[in-house]
Parts: structure tokens; sequence; C-alpha cells
């Protein structure tokens, strides 16, 4: 029902004209524009905080659409780049957007033009994990570009089954790995669908990262798990700045400003651009706990 709102056009102008949802939106998406995403950007570095940054957009199955969402990335560094924000804000992209659909190819050479307009700029590309079934295709993708950029940041969800080899395998020198729980809807021969077995599952591959050499990037906002994060840093002699947390843009702000005075970094993902109606249904259609937990943030922002 969620994803049939999510593709009619008059429930999504009478969303986006509420009161209420706008409320919504301006609360978990940054705007339309690159204007509002460096604007939001700005507000979130001048308070302390790190940044990503995702075009909103994913299952592209034009190749000319492809084209337009790496067009907007490479828009977005050199504003950053301008704007001198580019060491603190950093992109992230969902190959899916790219033409991963199309065609792995084409969706690495898109890949490689983002990465090409970030290191100009001076800054980094996270790729994010989407489904599982794209899971080895995103890897592949990553390993071709740290080829030539080593630095090119992993997703890896904690709730699927084979999460823990992956992150003892990535955890290597110089590589930079994200680990959030997941959000799509998987079957339980690939993902753990108990939340008790993905907290687990989070917490040794927490472990794995952190025994790593490579730089731990943990999305979380769960105050359970961000406080084991920190107990497992400092057994593993992780000072801050070894490390880093993320959260997503709108929610528990005052947590990310409390970490962050603690000398944390922390990263907030700040989506953006005109998809953003497809990109809340998608969210909540993806995991039914995804709504309640929405609904929630809008009634707090502790």
């Amino acid at each position: 029902m969620i994803l049939a709102a999510a593709r009619n056009d008059t429930i999504r102008s009478l969303v986006a004209t509420a009161p209420v949802s706008r409320d919504v939106v301006s609360r978990f998406v940054a705007g339309e524009t690159t204007a509002d995403a460096v604007a939001a950007t700005r507000r979130l570095v001048d308070s302390g905080l790190a940044v990503t940054l995702d075009y909103l957009g994913e299952d592209t199955t034009d190749a000319i659409q492809a084209a337009n969402t790496v067009d907007a990335y490479v828009e977005l560094l050199e504003h950053l780049h301008a704007e001198n924000l580019a060491d603190r804000a950093e992109v992230s992209v969902k190959l899916s957007a790219v033409g991963q659909l199309l065609d792995e190819k084409l969706a690495l050479d898109n890949a490689a033009r983002i990465c090409r307009a970030a290191q100009a700029a001076g800054t980094t590309v996270t790729l994010d994990m989407e489904d599982h079934t794209t899971t080895d295709s995103t890897l592949r993708v990553l390993g071709e570009l740290r080829r030539t950029w080593p630095w090119v940041g992993a997703v890896l969800q904690a709730y699927l089954r084979r999460t823990v080899d992956d992150a003892t395998r990535l955890a290597t020198e110089g590589s930079r790995v994200r680990l959030c729980k997941g959000a799509y809807s998987e079957p339980e021969t690939v993902a753990y669908p108990d939340t008790a077995e993905v907290d687990k599952s989070y917490v040794r591959c927490v472990n794995a990262l952190l025994a790593g050499e490579g730089y731990p990037m943990f999305a979380t906002h769960d105050p359970r798990l961000i406080r084991i994060i920190g107990e497992r840093a400092r057994v593993h002699g992780r000072e801050p700045g070894g490390f880093e947390y993320q959260m997503l843009f709108g929610i528990r702000p005052e947590e990310q400003l409390r970490l962050a005075r603690l000398g944390n970094t922390v990263r907030v993902y700040v989506p953006y651009g005109g998809e953003w109606y497809g990109y809340l249904m998608r969210r909540m259609a993806e995991r039914p706990a995804n709504t309640m937990f929405f609904l929630r943030a809008v009634m707090t922002r502790s």
C-alpha cells in the first residue's frame, strides 16, 4: 500500500502541501537543490558535525537519468569545495542511482566520475549498500574504485549473515567502512529476522572493525549500541578520531551534538533532491518499524 502511494502523483501532491508533511520532509530531507544541501551542510559543520550527502534517487533504469545524477554530484562537490566545506563533508552514492541495474560497468564508470570530482574537491565518496542481491556487485565496484581511490568507503549491513566475514576482510589499513543495521526487507536465508540477533551481529561487526587497521564508521541511533561502541573502542585502544559515529539528518540531533562535544567525530547523513517523496515512502515500506521510527522522531528532537 505504501509503495502504491509512492507512485501516485495525487497522493504525492497532497502529502507535499500538507503542513504536517512539509514539517516531516524538512526534518528529514535537506531540500531539493544543491543550494539547499550546501546550506544544511554549513549549519551542521558550524555546529561541530561532519556530513555525508546523498542525492536522492535509486533503482535508475535510464542511462540519461543516471548521467544526470552524476552531474548533480559533480555540481555538489564543486560547491562544497568553493564553500570550503569539503574537509568536513563527503558524498554517499547508491550505485543503483548511477546505472547498476542497467550495467555494472556503467555504474563503475559513473561512480569513477564522482570519485574524480571528489578528489578534485578534496573529499571522499562512500558507496551505499542496498538490498542483498546487489551486495557482491557493489563490493566488486568498490574494489575496482579502490585501485585508483583507496579512500572510497564501503557500507556493510549487520542484519546480513555474511557481514561479520565481510567486515573482517575489509578492515584493512586505509579502508573506510560504515556499519549500519540494514533497512531492506530480506529473506531469512540471508538476513537475521530477529532484532536481538541483528544487534548481536552488529556488536560482532563492531569488534571486527575496531580490531582491524581501517577506519570504522558506526551508523546507529540506538543508545545501547552507542554505549557499547564507546566501550569497545576503549578496549581496542581507539581514541576519538580513530572511528566515528553516523546518524541520519533530523534523527536525535541533540545526541549528535552531545557526542561531538565529547570529542567524537559525528557525521550526519544528509539526503536532498527532488526524489524526497519516494525516499521517505520507500524507507517506510522497506520495514514496518521505519514508519514508527519516523513518527517518533517527529515527536522528539532528542
